[in-house]
C-alpha cells in the first residue's frame, strides 16, 4: 500500500508571520519530525496570494495580506523546509483554503495501488480541514488520517471544533 503525507500551508506567515501564533510555532518540532520520519510519498501545500489579495473575495473577509507569492512569507518555515530537503516532495501552489489539484496528483502517483494518506499543518479549521475533506469526497474507501499534534487552529477552541468535524465525517484522528 503506497503512504502519502501532506504537509498543509507551514509557510512562515502561518507560523511566526502575518497570521502566525503560538500554537503553530509549537507545532513545527513535531510536523518536521513527522516528514523526517514519514516513509511515503509527500506533498507540500503553499497556500499562494498575489499582489491583488486586498480585492479577492478572501481578501475582503480576511484583510491580512499574507502567503504572497515571492516573499519571505510565502516560504515554507526553516525547520520544515530542512526537513522537506531531504526528501523528495511534490509543491502545490493552492489559490484557495483546499486544493482541487491535490486529489488528481495523489490519484496520479497512486496508479492501480491502494494508498492512505496522511494530514499534518496549518491552519486546522481552515485549509487542513478543507483538504481533508475534499480528499476524503475524492477517496471515499481510502484511509485518511490527520495527525493532531502536528496540526494548530487560529485558536485551540477552533482547532478543537475542526477535528471534531473531521472525525464526524470519518477521518481518523492519530
Amino acid at each position: 500500500m503506497k503512504k502519502f503525507l501532506i504537509v498543509v500551508d507551514m509557510q512562515k506567515d502561518f507560523i511566526d508571520g502575518a497570521l502566525g501564533s503560538k500554537e503553530a510555532c509549537a507545532i513545527v518540532p513535531a510536523a518536521a519530525e513527522k516528514i523526517a520520519g514519514f516513509d511515503g510519498e509527500i506533498f507540500a501545500t503553499y497556500d499562494t496570494h498575489f499582489d491583488d489579495y486586498m480585492d479577492t473575495a478572501e481578501g475582503k473577509k480576511l484583510p491580512v495580506p499574507h502567503c504572497i507569492k515571492g516573499t519571505e512569507g510565502w516560504q515554507l518555515n526553516k525547520d520544515i523546509s530542512a526537513a522537506l530537503k531531504s526528501r523528495k516532495f511534490t509543491p502545490v501552489e493552492k489559490y484557495t483554503f483546499g486544493s482541487v489539484k491535490l486529489p488528481e496528483l495523489i490519484r496520479k502517483a497512486a496508479g492501480s495501488d491502494e494508498f492512505s494518506i496522511e494530514l499534518i499543518g496549518l491552519c486546522t479549521d481552515i485549509c487542513v480541514v478543507s483538504n481533508a475533506l475534499l480528499l476524503k469526497a475524492s477517496f471515499p474507501e481510502a484511509p485518511i488520517a490527520v495527525v493532531e499534534k502536528c496540526c494548530a487552529g487560529v485558536t485551540p477552541e477552533k482547532h478543537a471544533a475542526a477535528i471534531e468535524t473531521m472525525r464526524s465525517c470519518q477521518i481518523d484522528i492519530l
